[in-house]
């Protein structure tokens, strides 16, 4: 394995752990802040499932995209430059 190769292992996987702290972390602290909110307010649970839920879906819907467009950059790299068959 040459330097290159082992360079661009690291890479995925530090980017492969940045993505699951991304994917558990951030809901998880909009839903501490909507916890607050409704300490505050008086309105358990409402905000706290809401910030959860809407920055989860959020998170998920912007790794689906980033891996869709990777993976299309690839397989333009595999067929070469042809244009895809739909």
């Amino acid at each position: 394995m040459n330097l290159r190769d082992r360079q661009e292992l690291n890479n995925g996987f530090g980017n492969a752990l940045s993505r699951a702290v991304e994917l558990a972390v951030t809901p998880m602290i909009f839903g501490f802040l909507g916890f607050l909110l409704d300490s505050r307010l008086g309105a358990r649970p409402a905000f706290m499932l809401t910030f959860f839920l809407i920055v989860f879906g959020y998170t998920l819907w912007k790794h689906y995209t980033l891996y869709s467009a990777a993976m299309d950059r690839e397989q333009h790299k595999l067929i070469g430059g042809r244009e895809r068959e739909t």
